[in-house]
Parts: C-alpha cells; sequence; structure tokens
C-alpha cells in the first residue's frame, strides 16, 4: 500500500487549477489517498502531520461503508492538478508517477483512474469491459462517465464499439478532456469505434432513448455511497426500456454496510431491487477485497460462463467465471 504524500498546503482548494496538461507541480492540500499492491482502492480526505500516530479506516473504491484492513504503507509523491468545485462535486484530480486520479463529492471517493504503464485497473472497471461479447450489437450507454476508465478500457479491447457516456457535471467532462484524454475517445477509432458525451441527469423525464441501447453501464455514486435511486424498483424499470431485446445492464452495486462472514447478494440493497425489477433476470458476483470488494449485478439470463470465458481476454476470461445467478439461491459465495 502507498501512503501519497505533498508537504505542501492549499487551504482554500476549490479555486485552484494546474496550469500544465500532464504533469505540474503546484501546491496542494493534503489528503491521504491509497493503492495497493499497485492499485487503487479508494480515498479518505485526511491531513497529513508528523505528529500522526493513528489514521482513520480506508474504505474500497466506490463501495458503500464497506472497509479493508489496514496494511503496510510506503509513501509515494503526487501532484494536485486541479482542484475545484462545481454546482455537483468537489472535483480533484491527483498525478503520480504511476497514474492519474479523479477524486469526488465531499468523499473524495476514487471514480476514475488511469494508469500510465498499464491497461488493467485491477478493479470493477475492469468487469465492465466483459459486457462487449453477450450482448446484441449496437450502442453502449455508461451511467457515470466520470473521468473515462471504463470508456478508455472497452475502446481499447473493443475499437469498433459505439459508446455513449452520459455525466451530470459539465466541469467535470471538460476537466476529463484535459486531464484523463477523454477527447481522445471522441475522434474515431481506425475501426470506426467512438465516445459520444452526453451532458445532463440521465434519469430525467425528457430523456427519450427507448429501445436505444445494446448494453447499458451503470457507475452512479454520490458522497461516497450508490446513488439513491438505484436502490428503487422503477428506475430499474425505466433503464429496462432503454435496451433493444436482448441487451443487458451491468451494474457497480457499491458494497454493504452488513458486517457477515457470509458474501450474501441480499445485503446489497441495489441488487435487492434489481432482483425485483428482473424477477429471475439477475446475476451477481463480489469483486475480491484486493480488487475493491465491489458488489456486481448483470440482467438477463445467465450467460454461458465458459463460452463467455473464451470471447475475453485474460484477466477477464477467469473474472466472468464467477458470475452466479440469483434465482433459487439465497447469495451464499
Amino acid at each position: 500500500m502507498a501512503l501519497l504524500r505533498n508537504t505542501a498546503v492549499l487551504l482554500n482548494h476549490h479555486n485552484y487549477d494546474g496550469p500544465l496538461p500532464w504533469a505540474v507541480s503546484s501546491s496542494s492540500s493534503c489528503f491521504r489517498v491509497v493503492c495497493v499492491n499497485g492499485s487503487w482502492r479508494n480515498t479518505f480526505p485526511f491531513p497529513i502531520f508528523k505528529s500522526s500516530t493513528k489514521r482513520p479506516p480506508i474504505p474500497n473504491v466506490n463501495s458503500q461503508k464497506h472497509q479493508q484492513p489496514q496494511q503496510e504503507e510506503e509513501d509515494e509523491e503526487y501532484q494536485v492538478l486541479t482542484s475545484i468545485k462545481s454546482n455537483y462535486n468537489d472535483i480533484m484530480i491527483l498525478d503520480t508517477a504511476k497514474s492519474r486520479v479523479l477524486l469526488l463529492d465531499s468523499s473524495y471517493n476514487v471514480h476514475s483512474i488511469l494508469y500510465k504503464h498499464q491497461k488493467w485497473t485491477n478493479s470493477y472497471w475492469d468487469e465492465f469491459a466483459s459486457l462487449p461479447p453477450i450482448i446484441p450489437k449496437g450502442p453502449i450507454a455508461i451511467l457515470g462517465l466520470g473521468g473515462g476508465t471504463a470508456a478508455h478500457l472497452m475502446l481499447d479491447l473493443w475499437p469498433e464499439l459505439q459508446l455513449e457516456g452520459w455525466e451530470i457535471d459539465q466541469i467535470l467532462i471538460d476537466k476529463a478532456r484535459e486531464h484523463f484524454g477523454l477527447s481522445d475517445l471522441e475522434k474515431h477509432t481506425n475501426a470506426g469505434g467512438i465516445l459520444t458525451v452526453h451532458v445532463g441527469d440521465a434519469f430525467s423525464p425528457s430523456v427519450n432513448v427507448s429501445g436505444r441501447y445494446a448494453g447499458v453501464i451503470v457507475d452512479l455514486f454520490s458522497n461516497g455511497e450508490v446513488l439513491a435511486q438505484l436502490q428503487e424498483v422503477t428506475t430499474w424499470s425505466n433503464l429496462n426500456n432503454w435496451l433493444m431485446p436482448g441487451g443487458r445492464i451491468m451494474v457497480n452495486c457499491g458494497g454493504t454496510s452488513v458486517p457477515s462472514e457470509n458474501v450474501l447478494w441480499m445485503q446489497n440493497s441495489t441488487i435487492k431491487a434489481l432482483s425485483i425489477g428482473f424477477p429471475e433476470q439477475i446475476s451477481w458476483k463480489k469483486m475480491g477485497k484486493e480488487n475493491g470488494a465491489n458488489y456486481l449485478a448483470l440482467t438477463g439470463p445467465i450467460p454461458d460462463l465458459e463460452s463467455w470465458s473464451t470471447m475475453v481476454p485474460e484477466p477477464l476470461s477467469n473474472s466472468v467465471r464467477q458470475w452466479k445467478s440469483c434465482e433459487g439461491e439465497l447469495g451464499l459465495n
């Protein structure tokens, strides 16, 4: 685990914006940002003082009140490229020698990560890239585009994809274009793939995309927790209308606040709502602690896992075998 440090302090970070597009040396606020075994897990806003002897517990990446064991730490330098407050978010972008990280809202959870020398994130974003082989040909929506981590990986693996990213925060999109290469994804690949960005509330009644998408990826969090609407059955009924025949939805469902030695899908309120909205049509999995411990859900009949595993590259070929149906089970691992 690496503890990132920048010893300069900027007391009011909301209006600071770094002048350079990639690596910046600047003043910064001091926050605790955690990298486990080379992979980002989450952040916790924590001023760094030499006299500190006790640190707060570390939650997971975009995970609901689920804490990860402390591990041995080492220092790693970081720079704050931008830190600004929009109408929707406190936006902070950090840069290190290995990666670039987007932190959002008052929880300063990690919402996007781009590694400079590796493709895979070793977290739930990788799982989203397994969706294309099990859906019809057609556009894929990403709700909660953030800095575009999933879009980067999906267009790298499947350069013919037509992706449509939905994000409510225009300032966040501007910063992602500047610091996360989002504008590069808005240009056609050699295979014709592209990311189209929609800025606005995807759940607004004015949005009419009935039957448009072959797949929908949902990665929506606010203040460190899954968006409240995702725990409402009506939300999933409405999103089901977005799908063309045979389409599927894959969801980052966060974690659970219920302590248990057993892994139960019923402990996760988002999966419970999904199981009502899509009766007998939900599959689930839980990421390992080393990969963030997030619950994921998938709509539609459970795919042929062996066939699916042959259609995706490693490490996805192994991880897709871990999906299981909610039907007829209590959710025990």
